[in-house]
C-alpha cells in the first residue's frame, strides 16, 4: 500500500482526500496535515463580520473526517525536502510515495508600510473579529477599502465586503455621513468575465461607492491617517484592505518556488506536479494560471487524484487541469451573483455571469453543505 501525505486540509487537500478514499482506499493510505483542528470557509468571514455570527460557529471540526483509509493529523509543517520527499512536522517525520502541498497562501500585512499598526482586514478569523469590533463604534467618515497586492484569495470577496459594509452602515443609519471608496490595482474587478465586472461597478456606483482601478495604495502613513498613493494621499477614518498574500515560510524554505512566478510553486498546468517526482501542488500556493480561489483547488484536487490513479496502475492520466470552478458573490439583500468560470478547457476563458438572486443565494448554502457532506461524511 502506498502512502500520500497531504499538507494543507482546505478546499484541495480535503477534496483530495475525499477522493482518494473513494477510488484509492485499497491501495493508497492518506494522511492529511493541517495545523488548525478545524475548517472554515472563507465566505464564513463575511458571516462573522455582518451578521453577527460568531466564529466558533462556523468552525468545522476535523475529527469529523471519518473517510476509510485516510487519517488526520493536527501538526505544523516544519520542513520539506521535495527531492526526498522528507517531511518534518513539530511531532512526526514522514517520507511518502506521493506528496501534495496544499498548505495555501500566508498573508504578509508588513508588505505595505503602516497597514499593520492602522489596517484592518477580513481574510483572517483574528482580522475579521477586529474589525467587527471596530466597526461596532465606526460613526461615520471617510472608509477606503483597498486591494493591496495581486494575486489574492477570491476575487469577488474586496467587492462583497464593500457592498456588505454598504448595507450594514445603512441598517445602522450611519452611511449618510460615510463616505467610501474601493481601490484596487487590477483594472477591473474579475477580468476573465467582462459582465460580471461591469454587474459589480454598477452596484458600486448604485451604492455611492466610489471606484478607482488601476490605483495601488503604497502605504499608511499612520500619524496622518493618509494612504499613500502616486496619484496622491488619501485621508481615511477606516482604511480596509487586503493584504498581500505569498507562500508560507516553509514552502518558501524548500525550494519548491523555484521557477514559478512571483514566488508561487512551479507546477506543470496540466498535471499540478512539480518539477519533482511524485511531488504536487494544489490550490493557492500553487502557480497555476487560474486566480486563487477554492473552487479551482477543488478542481485541482479532481485532477490531481486522476493522476495518482493512473500512475499507481500505471497508465496515462486521463484528465488535465480544466481550471473550472463556479463562484457565488454577495450583493447584500440577500442576493446572491455566480460566476461559471472555465480558464483552460478551450482556447480563451469563459466566465458567464448569472444576475443576483434569491434563488442563487440558496444555490450557494446547498453547495457548500454539499461540500461539508463531501469531505466530512462517511
Amino acid at each position: 500500500m502506498r502512502t500520500v501525505l497531504i499538507l494543507g486540509a482546505g478546499f484541495g487537500g480535503l477534496e483530495l482526500a475525499a477522493r482518494l478514499s473513494g477510488s484509492l482506499a485499497e491501495e493508497v493510505r492518506v494522511v492529511l496535515v493541517d495545523r488548525n483542528d478545524s475548517f472554515t470557509f472563507g465566505f464564513a468571514k463575511l458571516e462573522i463580520l455582518f451578521r453577527g455570527v460568531p466564529p466558533e460557529a462556523v468552525r468545522v471540526p476535523y475529527a469529523g473526517l471519518a473517510h476509510p483509509g485516510v487519517e488526520f493529523r493536527q501538526e505544523e509543517v516544519t520542513a520539506i525536502d521535495p527531492r526526498t520527499r522528507h517531511v518534518v512536522t513539530d511531532r512526526s517525520e514522514y517520507e511518502p510515495d506521493i506528496l501534495v502541498v496544499a498548505l495555501g497562501a500566508d498573508y504578509d500585512p508588513a508588505a505595505t508600510p503602516g497597514f499593520a499598526d492602522d489596517g484592518h482586514e477580513y481574510y483572517s478569523i483574528e482580522g475579521t473579529c477586529r474589525l467587527r469590533d471596530r466597526l461596532d463604534s465606526f460613526d461615520g467618515g471617510a472608509v477606503i477599502l483597498a486591494v493591496l497586492s495581486v494575486p489574492f484569495k477570491c476575487p469577488p470577496a474586496p467587492y462583497e465586503g464593500a457592498m456588505l459594509l454598504h448595507e450594514m452602515l445603512t441598517r445602522r443609519g450611519v452611511r449618510d455621513r460615510t463616505r467610501m471608496h474601493m481601490i484596487t490595482p487590477m483594472d477591473s474587478p474579475i477580468p476573465v468575465s467582462p459582465d460580471t465586472s461591469a454587474a459589480i461597478v454598477e452596484a458600486l456606483a448604485r451604492r455611492d461607492i466610489e471606484y478607482s482601478p488601476g490605483r495601488r495604495v503604497h502605504a499608511l502613513d499612520p500619524s496622518r491617517h493618509m494612504a499613500v498613493t502616486r496619484d496622491g494621499d488619501l485621508a481615511y477614518d477606516l482604511f480596509i484592505g487586503i493584504p498581500k498574500h505569498r507562500v508560507p515560510d516553509v514552502v518558501e524554505a524548500s525550494g519548491l518556488t523555484v521557477g514559478g512566478t512571483d514566488g508561487w510553486i512551479a507546477v506543470d498546468p496540466r498535471t499540478l506536479e512539480t518539477r519533482y517526482p511524485d511531488v504536487y501542488a494544489i490550490g493557492d500556493c500553487a502557480d497555476a494560471p487560474v486566480p486563487r480561489a477554492g473552487v479551482f483547488a477543488e478542481d485541482a484536487a479532481r485532477t490531481v487524484a486522476a493522476g495518482i490513479a493512473a500512475k499507481l496502475r500505471g497508465s496515462t492520466p486521463s484528465e488535465k487541469y480544466l481550471g473550472r470552478g463556479v463562484c457565488h458573490i454577495e450583493f447584500g439583500g440577500g442576493l446572491v451573483g455566480k460566476v461559471d468560470a472555465d480558464f483552460l478547457s478551450g482556447p480563451a476563458p469563459v466566465a458567464p455571469f448569472s444576475a443576483p438572486s434569491e434563488e442563487l443565494a440558496r444555490e450557494k448554502a446547498e453547495s457548500a453543505a454539499a461540500r461539508l457532506d463531501r469531505w466530512f461524511t462517511r
